[in-house]
């Protein structure tokens, strides 16, 4: 029997975000032999650093709930918030496979879900809107049960959406957390044993253990890919793709020790992780011309997009927009560092409004994060940088976050200190700090502080639907995403547009092959996660549309690996 070149693959995977890692694990189950490319020394990509939820509508978690929807209810859905970017071939085998997809990654791998049964789609007020069970999450998992390999490999929790490096889960982990700020007992145990715990980590291990949404999500595939067999490579730079006759059949690859060439005799998936650090690209795509911030990391510089071009592939523009927008402010540290916060929870807490310069709100903050960056950046002058200031009262800062200002029994000082957080007596006051209109600002409070205690807003309809409420707090009344800003001193902590990632990509079809200026697959290539145009034409209709098609097209790009033709 002939051994194998070190060198030679059935498929080679550049990057191991969640599209790529799920493209390896897939293809790996049906016997190919599978190498994943990652530039940076970690795994993970911008899946560690994410909330780690998928949108996966007629997942076998919800059927097992006694929930059984109708396909045609999220196709209306999609079609009621993507309009003219609905691409019917796309959508369709997104929806087909995508519950295929939770079923193998749940039953088959390391990957366990838990069901999303209370998280609602953005726009309620469209007909299809879900109000729940349409997505799942990674299971909470402890890092020593993934094995000291995924610990070397795993990137580490962002700091900024962590406490002291702890990751908080959406659901009962969040909740008994903010129950602890309230001085509820059983969330003050709740989160002395989560913090406890983590503390001994750090201690013992340096490093926090207790893994939850993208960190859990990406250690999980990271297991399983290693568990199928699937060789994993960091520090590799996939530097060129290999063409035979208009085929695709490899990659030269940069490391620490030289250049590398590997043969691929199926194919070769780019899942790099979107252009979002390449300012040329996103310069020539994205509104305004100030810095943007994003959360992803910074390897996210466009050489997937290059690589598929140099091939034939091309770029799709002609998304409503480019990116995954995410509101987000800026950390100053000590030691120089800026932190990145995205503004995911904050906004829908009842007692705080997003305003602009002239002091005015400017949307429904308690939609979603692409909503309010998308109107901030309508509603700003083209004079004027592109920025918001979100304010609350000393009752919303006791109670909930602001930013990454924690609630009691966290002090504020530091942040007041540095700068990220503004505070003032008065609102006027606290609009000087800012460089707010104080008149404005004074006048939109007084407004919406009279609708709120009826709970209304007759302005922008905050908490008119399922998914408002769910952001708000419960215990509220008569509205849970409504309550005056009232009680002084108040704060305030800048906002300024960022994204999670772009959504403009390489033209693929539904089984992720890149396509090139005629529409014709290019042999031998694919494209994944935001390496790929995607499949919601620029739009947000859901929390979790990035990762649920990043998944599914890994999955279905797999599916045709199989089957594709073998390279001489």
């Amino acid at each position: 029997m002939t051994t194998p070149s070190p060198d030679a693959y059935d498929v080679i995977v550049a990057g191991s975000g969640a599209g790529g890692l799920a493209a390896a694990i897939a293809a790996a189950h049906q016997g190919l032999r599978v190498v994943v490319l990652e530039r940076a020394e970690v795994c993970g990509g911008a899946t560690a650093w994410s909330g780690g939820w998928i949108w996966a509508p007629g997942n076998p978690l919800a059927r097992a709930d006694g929930v059984r929807e109708d396909t045609e209810e999220f196709r209306t859905y999609l079609r009621s918030v993507l309009d003219k970017d609905y691409e019917p071939s796309r959508v369709d085998a997104f929806l087909a496979a995508a519950p295929e997809m939770v079923r193998f990654f749940h039953e088959k791998t390391a990957l366990e879900f838990v069901p999303g049964a209370k998280i609602c789609d953005i726009y309620g007020d469209l007909p299809g809107a879900g109000t729940g069970h349409r997505s799942v999450g990674p299971a909470p998992v402890d890092l020593r049960e993934l094995g000291d390999d995924v610990a070397r490999l795993l990137r580490r929790q962002l700091y900024e959406t962590s406490f002291l490096g702890l990751g908080i889960m959406a659901g009962d982990d969040l909740r008994g957390f903010l129950a602890a700020s309230h001085g509820d007992v059983r969330g003050l145990l709740h989160a002395t044993r989560r913090v406890s715990r983590h503390l001994f980590d750090l201690v013992t291990r340096r490093r926090g253990m207790q893994l939850v949404n993208g960190t859990a999500l990406a250690g999980r595939l990271l297991r399983a890919a290693l568990d199928a067999g699937v060789t994993i490579r960091t520090s590799a730079r996939v530097s060129r793709l290999l063409r035979d006759e208009g085929r695709v059949t490899g990659v030269e690859v940069s490391t620490p020790d030289g250049r590398r060439t590997l043969t691929a005799s199926r194919g070769v998936v780019l899942a790099t992780g979107g252009y979002t650090h390449d300012e040329n690209r996103r310069r020539a795509t994205f509104p305004r011309g100030e810095r943007h911030w994003t959360l992803a990391p910074e390897t996210a510089d466009g050489s997937g997009a290059a690589l598929g071009e140099s091939a034939g592939g091309r770029v799709r523009t002609d998304l409503r927009s480019p990116a995954a927008w995410c509101p987000v402010s800026l950390v100053p540290y000590a030691s120089g560092r800026t932190g990145v916060f995205p503004h995911i929870m904050d906004r829908a807490k009842p007692g705080s409004i997003g305003v602009l310069r002239s002091g005015r709100r400017f949307v429904n903050e308690a939609n979603g994060y692409y909503d309010y960056v998308s109107a901030m950046i309508a509603a700003t002058p083209d004079d004027e940088p592109v920025e918001a200031w979100q304010i609350a009262d000393a009752r919303f800062v006791r109670r909930y976050p602001l930013g990454m200002a924690k609630p009691r029994p966290i002090p504020l000082f530091p942040y007041l200190r540095n700068r990220y957080l503004r505070r003032g007596c008065t609102l006027e006051e606290l609009a000087r700090a800012c460089g707010i209109d104080p008149a404005g600002l004074v006048d939109t409070v007084e407004r919406f502080n009279a609708a709120a205690r009826r709970g209304e807003d007759p302005e922008f309809g905050r908490g008119s639907t399922p998914f408002n409420r769910y952001g708000g707090d419960p215990a509220v009344g008569p509205n849970p995403s409504l309550a005056p800003i009232e009680k002084g001193p108040f704060y305030a902590v800048k906002v300024v547009p960022g994204s999670f990632g772009t959504f403009a990509g390489l033209a693929t079809d539904e089984a992720s092959r890149v396509l090139d200026g005629h529409d014709q697959p290019i042999p031998g290539l694919y494209a994944v996660g935001c390496d790929q145009a995607s499949v919601m034409g620029g739009h947000y209709p859901a929390g979790g549309i990035n990762l649920g098609p990043a998944l599914t097209f890994g999955w279905l790009a797999a599916q045709d690996l199989a089957r594709a033709e073998v390279a001489a």
